[in-house]
């Protein structure tokens, strides 16, 4: 099958979220200081890359073994009877110093309302000991003094995407772990969603068993000391996409990452800088939480920052021609066991064909937005 590993670019900081209200509207502010697209063949593996750091490609896929969608959905509770809560909006990104550098740009419009007015996850992708307790501080306890949810994405697991096109992270998982412990630290008390490590489970493969049981050790702990950190965490862990492994496959990987353990575990996020379509990500995200267990309690959260007109036929990742813009993020999905629909990938930031891995490419954000 074409392969769709998640490509993430990333950048050294921590990447901007725009947070936004649930309509995915307003003054949004995100400077993803990683990106991910997607795309990891199995034939010719492109790995995934964060905004600022190499691109890496999206999950891969495998359309051999697409998951069945006959399998039983959970019976999944809603979250809570409380009124929703809003996304929060960083105040720093990419597109936002594009369209104040350029004011006069006729594709200017069209991005400020459709890209810039939207929240996208905030990326921690460089490994910086010292510094990462005071960065994630400095948008949780922003979005807390706003009474909003920020969305932040931890992306320096070892050997990351597989030594691809993002690879880097940790030195080690000792190295790693303690990274984590300095994350926690900066979370706060108020809610925030975590969407741990992009393709740390599902492109897992090409560990040996010991070094994958290794990394699924460090998750699993990462997914406690975040939720011991702060209760009202939301931790996700990775769930690939409904091109990639089949449900089966996903669930067995997500099991032993700890994604099925309450203590550490609010469910799983698909879909991150690929382009399957949202109803098949439902479906496949259901079908995953069915086979995995746990919790009737677990979620989803789907990325749909460019999956308006699903994934290009060729199973191309780079910068593929073509594609939209999706769903708005938002906390109401209307979706049973589908707590988000989130925008993990800031559209417009390029996986290494509009421009730099990472870099803001306005004539990309302008093709997925008109």
């Amino acid at each position: 099958m074409v392969a769709a590993a998640s490509v993430v670019v990333m950048t050294g900081a921590a990447a901007g979220t725009m947070a936004a209200l649930d309509d995915g509207r307003g003054p949004d502010r995100a400077r993803p200081d990683v990106t991910r697209s997607t795309v990891l063949q199995r034939q010719t593996v492109v790995p995934s890359a964060p905004p600022g750091t190499p691109s890496a490609a999206p999950s891969p896929a495998r359309t051999s073994s697409a998951p069945s969608r006959s399998a039983a959905t959970p019976s999944r509770k809603p979250r809570s009877a409380s009124p929703p809560a809003l996304l929060y909006r960083h105040s720093e990104s990419q597109v936002l110093d594009w369209l104040a550098a350029h004011p006069g740009d006729p594709r200017r419009a069209v991005i400020a309302s459709r890209i810039a007015d939207r929240p996208a996850a905030v990326w921690f992708a460089d490994f910086s000991p010292s510094t990462i307790t005071a960065r994630v501080r400095a948008v949780t306890s922003a979005a807390a003094a706003q009474g909003r949810v920020p969305v932040l994405v931890p992306y320096t697991i070892p050997n990351r995407d597989c030594g691809g096109a993002s690879r880097g992270g940790a030195p080690d998982l000792s190295a790693y772990d303690a990274w984590i412990d300095g994350f926690a630290a900066g979370l706060g008390s108020g809610e925030v969603i975590v969407v741990l490590e992009p393709d740390s489970v599902a492109q897992s493969d090409c560990l040996t068993e010991g070094r994958q049981a290794d990394r699924f050790a460090s998750l699993a702990r990462a997914g406690r000391v975040l939720k011991a950190a702060d209760p009202k965490a939301r931790v996700y862990y990775d769930g690939g996409h409904s091109g990639w492994n089949a449900a089966a496959e996903q669930a067995s990987l997500l099991d032993r990452a700890g994604a099925a353990a309450p203590e550490g575990s609010d469910g799983i996020f698909t879909n991150v800088s690929n382009f399957q379509r949202t109803g098949d990500e439902i479906a496949y995200a259901r079908e995953v939480l069915a086979r995995l267990g746990g919790s009737a309690r677990l979620g989803a959260v789907i990325d749909t920052s460019r999956n308006g007109n699903g994934a290009p036929a060729d199973g191309a990742w780079c910068d593929p021609a073509g594609r939209r813009i999706g769903q708005a993020p938002t906390l109401r999905t209307g979706e049973a066991g589908i707590d988000a629909y989130l925008w993990v990938k800031l559209p417009g930031e390029s996986d290494g064909c509009k421009g730099t891995p990472g870099s803001f490419s306005p004539e990309y954000a302008y093709q997925l937005a008109r």
